[in-house]
């Protein structure tokens, strides 16, 4: 018989790691919370948390805490941050410091994850130099002794945003500024429903001291007439310029004028401007020629209220993770880092330089380089305050207008199943053209509509966009020329191609998901027979179930994980009513387990089950023992309920309700469980924020990319791979793939969806944080194994 075998040391073994929050509080800080102290636990790490911040530091005693695994149970969907932050001037002086590290010497705590602003991060950057010294102090004063400081002789610290300002440099999101985001856009909504019943004005001001994300975003997302925002004052005579813009929109028939103005608006010179002036400006005939009703509202603090959306929450529990790993591959000389995100890739990056660069900001428009602080903002920033000066002054924005021999007429057309964000594209595409001079023309009805399309009898309509009938879309679900899963090949090639001449398109824009997809590769091929379908193509994926091979995100992938999350959140309210009640939801997504996975990250479920894993008799056994000795050491003082995810089509056999009832039969009492369906619901109904926006970025992409190929022979644009493309978003860029390469590359055409799929590896994490157990393979017997005897996420083996 081997000896045996001690069990093998993890990672973190024996360090101890606290975690605390900073400064303001935002959307999605309980999600970073839950994650460091479940991903320190599962690393062999003593987890903590300090409440009130660096008062809870400063004063210790009992608020620092031991945490356990249960203790941070159903903390994803609360809003603001369970631990508590306050402002603690001790600490900014060097004694409440120096009683700050005795209190973590004490307490055995040798690793700090701080979530807050670049203010609270900068001063735990400090706080690490300063460590060597103040230990050395606490033993000279015999506070401590020299061999209780021995362990302790480093301090790692790795920094978490939450801002829903998303002002820090370096990052393209900071936690809760698109729950932040989704806020305001939902009370611009319901105002510009009573602006168009009253043909009033209003003016809403949002956060944002020395940052117009939230203005400027909130402004592309919702189609606003004129945004102020400190990084881009406008001309010297913005008084004329914003009249003449609104003007303009109310004599092409706009009822609604929405003016969005940041906290930290000011002119030039650095002259604050406030609602109040705007107010006077629009409401008086004599100083700009406008007499509107117009009215102020100020959001205040309803921006930072509420429950995270998906992407807060994801995002926060992603970075959580990774703040842990961070600190366990850390060394002495390792630079304190902060958690970034860029477009879809989590990263790690150094946090002095970050803060340096968001304070430049700041010192830029303070000394009226406004250049400057643009240039400091990221190239997302940019895109977006370029996309929003485009598509609001179409007609007045004369020095974008192309020279008339190189006007396109650009078709655009939906193909495939509804998403949020397809209107908000097709809006933004319609007003480049508009502006550049091209003509944008509808294709009803998708493929099927463009082929029954008669002269006499236009079942399916081909006609050119107006401005005023588009305006209105950017925050409207579903799609407002129609769409339709079928091919052109279905509809006839030759009859397609034939329409395409007597059209005289000069691109295609496509929007949509695989079938859009499908569809594009079906055009591609049919060039080298039909003259008229060489043209310029591309498409932005649009679709719920992200499965669009040439990118890491659809339109409507968003939308789509806010209404499953937020019927997730109210299921588990039934749930939590009985406390012993497990609920299995059936979620759309095709044959890619994109949405289950991402929804399960942000609702803490339980387990999930995706096309890509299968399910199988050994998996729900498993999972079935795992809830039965969770609910036999549940004392009930936990009010979350508890939650399963399964793809639709992840087995032909096990659908939700006969997992279920397998639940149920096996529980034998000791516990429920019931199937839900929420079906169609995931499509949504008002596209989210983020959608939105992004539409809007990449809509404007795509018909830049198709202006490039305006005067290329049939040959040339056969040769150029990119003359028919897919823009996405791949790791940390927006990129246009040809679609040969994609279709031939990375499309899995039996399963439809990508190869490669990103997010696969984050169904680990979903395992890990919810205490899932290692699952057996299906040609393996089970061994017993159970959440008690597993190591949270690891098999009874190791």
């Amino acid at each position: 018989m081997a000896p045996h075998q001690p069990p093998p040391t993890l990672p973190g073994k024996g360090k101890r790691i606290a975690m605390m929050t900073s400064g303001g509080d935002s959307p999605g800080m309980n999600g970073a919370i839950r994650a460091v102290i479940r991903t320190a636990i599962e690393r062999g790490c003593e987890a903590y948390c300090i409440y009130e911040g660096y008062e809870g530091l400063v004063q210790g005693g009992n608020l620092i805490r031991k945490m356990g695994w249960s203790d941070v149970r159903g903390w994803l969907s609360e809003g603001g941050t369970l631990i508590g932050t306050a402002r603690c001037m001790a600490f900014y002086e060097r004694p409440g410091r120096l009683q700050a590290a005795k209190n973590m010497v004490l307490n055995g705590i040798d690793a700090l994850v701080i979530c807050g602003g670049d203010g609270s991060l900068t001063g735990a950057d400090k706080f690490r130099a300063e460590w060597p010294g103040l230990i050395e102090e606490l033993v000279q004063k015999k506070e401590l002794t020299a061999q209780q400081i021995a362990p302790y002789k480093h301090l790692n610290i790795v920094g978490l945003v939450g801002s829903i300002d998303n002002d820090m440099s370096g990052t393209d999101a900071t936690i809760g500024c698109f729950s932040a985001l989704a806020r305001i856009c939902e009370m611009v909504d319901y105002i510009e429903a009573t602006a168009s019943s009253h043909s009033r004005a209003f003016v809403i001001e949002v956060m944002g001291r020395h940052c117009g994300w939230l203005a400027l975003m909130a402004g592309v997302a919702c189609g606003a007439d004129f945004v102020f925002i400190p990084e881009k004052p406008r001309a010297d005579d913005w008084q004329q310029e914003m009249c003449k813009v609104i003007a303009e929109h109310r004599k092409i028939g706009k009822r609604k004028t929405i003016v969005l103005i940041a906290e930290g608006a000011h002119d030039r010179h650095g002259n604050k401007i406030s609602a109040e002036q705007i107010k006077v400006l629009l409401s008086d005939p004599t100083k700009c020629g406008l007499s509107l009703d117009t009215r102020i509202t100020t959001l205040g603090h309803v921006q930072r209220g509420g429950t995270a959306v998906a992407y807060d929450r994801y995002l926060s529990t992603l970075q959580g993770v990774e703040a842990v790993n961070a600190i366990l591959d850390a060394t002495p000389e390792t630079p304190t880092p902060f958690i970034a995100i860029n477009e879809n890739k989590i990263t790690r990056k150094p946090l002095v330089q970050a803060v340096i660069d968001t304070k430049e900001v700041a010192k830029a428009i303070d000394a009226q380089d406004y250049d400057r602080a643009m240039k400091l903002r990221d190239t997302e920033f940019s895109d977006f305050y370029e996309a929003y000066m485009t598509t609001t002054a179409t007609s007045l924005n004369t020095d974008l207008a192309l020279p008339a021999q190189k006007h396109m007429r650009i078709a655009i057309i939906h193909v495939g199943a509804p998403a949020g964000g397809v209107n908000a594209a097709t809006r933004a595409a319609v007003a480049y053209c508009l502006t550049r001079g091209h003509t944008p023309i509808a294709i009803h009805n998708g493929f099927a509509g463009l082929a029954r399309h008669h002269d006499d009898k236009p079942v399916g309509s081909v006609r050119e966009f107006d401005w005023l009938e588009v305006d209105g879309w950017a925050s409207r679900g579903g799609s407002e020329i129609g769409m339709n899963r079928e091919l052109p090949e279905e509809s006839g090639m030759a009859y397609i191609a034939e329409l395409f001449a007597k059209y005289k398109f000069d691109g295609l824009f496509l929007i949509g998901g695989f079938e859009a997809f499908h569809a594009l590769s079906q055009l591609r091929k049919a060039q080298t027979e039909y003259s008229s379908l060489c043209i310029p193509m591309t498409l932005l994926p649009a679709t719920i179930s992200n499965n669009v091979p040439g990118t890491e995100y659809s339109l409507g992938s968003d939308t789509c994980l806010n209404e499953l999350v937020a019927y997730c959140d109210k299921i588990k309210q039934s749930a939590s009513a009985s406390r012993r009640r497990v609920f299995v939801i059936e979620t759309q997504g095709g044959r890619s387990g994109y949405i289950a996975t991402l929804a399960g990250l942000s609702v803490g479920a339980v387990a999930v089950y995706t096309p890509e894993e299968g399910v199988h008799i050994n998996m729900l056994a498993a999972d079935i023992n795992h809830l039965k000795d969770v609910f036999a050491n549940d004392s009930g003082q936990s009010r979350a309920g508890r939650l399963i995810l399964i793809n639709e089509k992840a087995s032909k056999v096990y659908n939700g309700k006969l997992i279920a009832d397998m639940i149920r039969e096996e529980a034998e009492n000791r516990f429920e469980a019931r199937d839900s369906v929420p079906g169609h619901v995931q499509q949504g109904g008002t596209p989210s924020a983020m959608d939105r926006t992004r539409a809007v970025r990449l809509a404007i992409k795509c018909i830049e990319h198709l202006e490039k190929f305006e005067d290329r022979s049939d040959a040339k644009l056969k040769e150029d791979p990119l003359s028919s493309s897919v823009i996405g978003i791949k790791g940390a860029s927006v990129v246009f793939s040809p679609m040969k390469d994609v279709e031939q590359n990375e499309t899995d055409w039996k399963n439809r969806r990508p190869k490669d799929e990103f997010w696969m590896y984050l169904k680990a994490t979903v395992d890990t944080l919810s205490g899932r157990p290692a699952v057996p393979p299906p040609h393996k017997p089970l061994s017993g194994i159970s959440a008690k005897d597993a190591k949270r996420g690891l098999s009874a083996d190791n």
